[in-house]
């Protein structure tokens, strides 16, 4: 067995970044959140093409953050959300943790997100406020198709697009489709500030609600008109105003030293999405009629953090998977599989099965992708893929 060669996740902070951090600190700045924070929030909202942002310590917490909001804003019609089969624990866990009944949805058999016929059938069923949907592995969905169905249904779209920075759908972001929409910044995702997540919506109650509920429930976050709105309300004496705590928050804060990171991150956005588009690209052209791969509209373009694909059936997979580690190619599961699958899930609602998931969650598994393999690492990993077929 080679020790390891091809990582899946490498550091998108590189001696540049980490210089220009040095030299920043060198001016002993405030490093808790700060103005820095609020510089790195608006410059993220320009690039995405949204209202406003919000950093907060990871994408989990984005995700958290979400729910809560939407719980909090009294504009839901029940509590029922529709969740994907496909995604990540914390897509779900705030779900359960805040009293929400969530029903599970199927994979798409193509980009591997909702799957779009289960989905009409869910909410026809039972007619849920909301659905959770994810953009997974940074390959877009169907969202023409799915934002028909928000308008005919009437529900909120949370879009965790944690894993997916930088891909677009017809040339659209992925993260400006829904009500709200959750980003990770974490090591190995598309762009890293060490740990950290994102909240963007052009909603301006949810923007509010969000900056309230990251610090404690207080309003000193909001911009003075709002602030100045709360205190008026409640009758709050100026000297008590900054420690007012108006709603049951959090502390789900990040640093500006992260946002500082960040700030660099973002120039270099455009430049990592072509890289890992060109990566994705190659594995697809290696694998066309080989392996079975996520598929999207040509229009879209893939940021994806890693080459997702699903073998024939375990056996293939445990030969592919044993190639690979031979080779000090690193490879895992894909994402968690089916989440349905999971103790978390079954303990509460019993086992959710479903053809396309359970499929990727037995069959599925993950190649490298990142800004700094070439083509011919691409090709080599290929190779060894190909050969264990």
């Amino acid at each position: 067995m080679k020790p390891i060669q091809f990582y899946l996740a490498e550091d998108t902070i590189d001696k540049k970044d980490v210089d220009q951090l040095i030299d920043w600190l060198k001016t002993y700045p405030r490093l808790t959140k700060g103005k820095v924070t609020i510089e790195f929030e608006e410059k993220w909202s320009n690039w995405l093409g949204t209202k406003y942002s919000l950093f907060c310590n990871s994408g989990s917490s984005a995700n958290l953050l979400m729910y809560y909001v939407l719980q909090l804003s009294g504009k839901l019609k029940n509590k029922k959300v529709i969740v994907p089969s496909v995604g990540w624990v914390t897509s779900i866990a705030p779900a359960i943790q805040f009293g929400f009944e969530p029903v599970m949805c199927e994979a798409d058999p193509d980009t591997f997100g909702l799957d779009l016929e289960h989905l009409e059938t869910l909410l026809k069923k039972h007619n849920p406020s909301t659905v959770l949907m994810v953009q997974v592995l940074g390959v877009p969905h169907k969202m023409n198709e799915l934002m028909a169905l928000k308008e005919k249904y009437g529900f909120f779209l949370l879009e965790d697009a944690c894993a997916a920075i930088g891909a677009s759908y017809k040339g659209k972001k992925v993260g400006t489709f829904g009500d709200m929409a959750s980003f990770s910044s974490y090591f190995g995702h598309q762009f890293s500030t060490i740990e950290g997540g994102i909240v963007s919506t052009s909603d301006k109650q949810f923007n509010d609600l969000l900056r309230m509920m990251r610090s404690h429930g207080w309003s000193k976050d909001l911009d003075s008109e709002t602030h100045q709105a709360y205190i008026k309300k409640y009758e709050i004496d100026d000297f008590h105003s900054p420690f007012v705590f108006f709603e049951p928050g959090f502390n789900l804060r990040s640093t500006d030293l992260q946002a500082f990171i960040g700030l660099g991150q973002v120039d270099k956005l455009d430049w990592i999405v072509k890289r890992r588009q060109e990566n994705h690209t190659r594995y697809k052209k290696q694998f066309d009629g080989k392996l079975y791969f996520q598929k999207c509209d040509p229009e879209s373009t893939i940021c994806s953090i890693s080459f997702g694909a699903l073998a024939k059936n375990t056996e293939q997979r445990r030969s592919i998977v044993s190639a690979l580690v031979e080779n000090g190619i690193e490879t895992r599961i894909f994402s968690a599989g089916n989440l349905g699958l999971h103790p978390f899930w079954y303990n509460r609602y019993g086992k959710a099965s479903f053809p396309m998931a359970d499929k990727i969650h037995h069959c599925g598994f993950f190649l490298p992708n990142n800004p700094s393999l070439s083509v011919e690492n691409i090709d080599s990993i290929s190779n060894v893929v190909l050969k264990a077929l």
